[in-house]
């Protein structure tokens, strides 16, 4: 989900959420359709806007000495304050980059690689791509190892721009990814071994101020665009096997632009790999306000926060529940009276906006003596908190609707929609838990998934696995016709997810189609996959992986094998029968270690290391329905027979 429909959410927002109401359900079709809100339409027509490098040179045109791109001044190895460029002098960096580019034969529908984090580098090398109709393709090491090889490869990158640090990390695809890779650019410096090593491939690498003079004077004529012309092509996961390349158009990041102000400050910290971020920034390029790139540590996240003063605040479950955590700690804290004051305030404010007070009116006079220090913790400034990527639990989403004096507000969607397709609505409690209606100008329905128990047609909650149609919709997948088909169906796109409508016309995603799912980072696990892995840990017989998008990491129920786990037991003085031995703590952490140390040779990510277990001496069977007669495991099943055991996990590694 992205800040894509900020104009919708609070001049559109109120209407449409009055009109769910009044409409009742909607009538059903083929599938159980969406009556409460977009529809198709194609958006209005903003004269000029045809590509996405029409949005920063329209921007540019209007408001050239805005500030654009910010970074901390590191003086003496402290960060200091915000340094700016201005959009007239981002815009003459991206026409040096992009004529040194074009100097090196590598034009319109070429393949630019962008390979880091955050920064002016990033933003300006990718706009760049956009004013020469260059596909531009983010790289990114968490889809797990031969993820950066197999980008480069399988999209034909000929020149790629990469933070310094990760020159290292593109090395080790040497030499497969020379067939196409001929240049290297560092976002900073190139040190001598590195120079030698990329030229012994026949690859030329250029330092960031090296790049931006190599073009000269020349003057290159910036070729026609249309609205259909990809773009980027953005790799992410969502099945077992190699990365998919989305094909993303200029029409489906156009058709997504809402309004925000100039005067806005966004603090660039989620990754521009991935289209949340991608078509975030893209909104406030459009609007003329100013992106402040984080330092890369999380851990100074909350310090850059304070400095650059944000007013709109982009997140994952994951960040605001540590956000939630740290706020729960200084109540607890904070003394008796400190902590009654609180929670009277709490409990007064969340009783005013469950009945219908807008936020900033729920409770005034609490606002200014209690919860204006929680505003002070995030700059001060910030208006709208965004939670995409990952569902919001449900306490965390109210907990921070109350305390931050500002709108939060969830959304949901996925690369291939690009990124917004449902955002709930400002002021409405009623859904909490839930990602909001659709935005305009796409169509939804839900599609019965009887396999599952999934009815789109039932009358008293409908279910089924959510399909979108309209402009924002991707192009296909990069050389993958075969699963692009699989996906497009007449033109609706099948997103894996499971849905429910809810009477006020918001969807709530409760079950994912296939087993992958995100954790609350929005890191993606494909859970057979990592079975596959874990089973071939010495000790263990079978593992059933869990993990939900509300928890950051994952946890197993492990049938371990008696022999490996007697002798183990002998060798270390424990005594017992096999379920005894079961039990005991230090057998737990040596099939644990066993797992990580298959994991980590295995090189996956440590997201997707198992960071506790429960070892069950009865093997998953028939007789407690938790496995089919061909021996797959029932999830569900599992799930609910292992709950207790989940939960403790769960609470103890907390």
């Amino acid at each position: 989900m992205a800040a894509s429909t900020m104009k919708h959410l609070v001049q559109v927002g109120e209407a449409r959420g009055a009109a769910a109401e009044d409409g009742g359900a909607p009538s059903a079709g083929p599938a159980y359709r969406c009556a409460y809100g977009g529809g198709a339409a194609s958006p209005p027509a903003v004269p000029g806007l045809e590509c996405c490098w029409d949005i920063f040179r329209m921007t540019v045109e209007r408001c050239p000495d805005n500030k654009m791109l910010g970074r901390r001044e590191i003086v003496d190895g402290k960060a200091g304050k915000y340094t700016w460029i201005t959009y007239k002098e981002a815009y003459d960096t991206v026409i040096k980059v992009g004529a040194s580019i074009r100097s090196l034969g590598v034009g319109k529908g070429g393949r630019c690689g962008i390979y880091g984090a955050n920064c002016p580098e990033w933003v300006i090398s990718m706009q760049a791509c956009n004013a020469h109709g260059i596909y531009c393709v983010p790289l990114y090491d968490t889809l797990g190892a031969g993820a950066v090889e197999f980008i480069l490869c399988h999209a034909e990158v000929e020149i790629a721009f990469i933070e310094e640090k990760k020159i290292g990390e593109v090395l080790k695809t040497f030499p497969n990814a020379t067939k196409y890779l001929k240049t290297i650019v560092s976002f900073g410096k190139v040190n001598p071994e590195q120079k030698e090593k990329v030229e012994q491939n026949g690859v030329s690498i250029y330092s960031w101020e090296e790049f931006l003079q190599l073009g000269g004077e020349e003057k290159y004529e910036l070729p026609t665009k249309q609205k259909d012309d990809i773009c980027t092509i953005m790799y992410t996961s969502g099945t077992t096997g190699d990365p998919k390349g989305v094909l993303i158009s200029n029409r489906s990041i156009i058709t997504i632009i809402s309004a925000l102000r100039e005067d806005d400050v966004y603090i660039s910290y989620l990754p521009l790999a991935h289209i949340f971020d991608r078509v975030l920034e893209e909104v406030f390029i459009h609007h003329g306000a100013s992106i402040g790139f984080w330092r890369g540590d999380v851990k100074l996240l909350v310090e850059d926060i304070g400095e650059l003063k944000p007013t709109i605040f982009c997140a994952v479950p994951r960040v605001l529940d540590r956000i939630y955590g740290g706020l729960q700690d200084k109540v607890s804290t904070g003394g008796f009276l400190k902590k009654t004051l609180f929670n009277v305030a709490y409990k007064y404010k969340q009783g005013n906006m469950v009945k219908g007070s807008k936020h900033e009116e729920a409770a005034a006079m609490f606002d200014k003596l209690v919860f204006t220090k929680v505003k002070r913790g995030l700059g001060g400034r910030v208006r709208l908190i965004l939670s995409g990527a990952a569902p919001l639990s449900n306490h965390v989403e109210e907990y921070l609707r109350v305390v931050t004096c500002s709108l939060v507000l969830q959304g949901y969607g996925l690369t291939e929609t690009c990124a917004g397709s449902f955002v709930s609505l400002p002021n409405n409690m009623s859904m909490l838990g839930t990602v909001g209606p659709p935005v305009p100008y796409v169509e939804v329905h839900l599609e019965s998934v009887p396999e599952m128990g999934y009815d789109a047609l039932s009358k008293e909650s409908p279910r089924g696995e959510i399909c979108i149609r309209g402009d924002t919709l991707f192009s296909g997948y990069h050389k993958r016709e075969d699963l692009t088909k699989e996906v497009l169906v007449d033109g609706w796109f099948h997103t894996g997810d499971i849905g429910e409508w809810q009477s006020d016309g918001s969807m709530k995603i409760i079950d994912r189609k296939k087993n992958i799912f995100k954790l609350s980072q929005g890191e993606y696990v494909a859970v057979e996959n990592l079975e596959n892995i874990f089973g071939q840990a010495p000790g263990v017989d079978s593992i059933w992986v869990y993990g939900n998008s509300f928890e950051s990491c994952l946890v197993a129920v492990v049938n371990p094998n008696k022999q490996a786990l007697e002798r183990w037991a002998e060798s270390n003085g424990v005594t017992g029968d096999f379920a005894t031995m079961c039990e005991d703590p230090k057998a737990k952490e040596f099939i644990l270690g066993e797992l990580t140390k298959t994991g980590k040779e295995k090189k996956l990510k440590g997201f997707e290391l198992i960071r506790a277990v429960h070892l069950e001496p009865v093997p998953f069977d028939m007789d407690r329905d938790l496995i089919t007669p061909t021996y797959k495991k029932k999830r569900p099943q599992l799930l609910k027979y292992y709950q207790n055991v989940i939960d403790s996990m769960y609470k103890n590694m907390k």
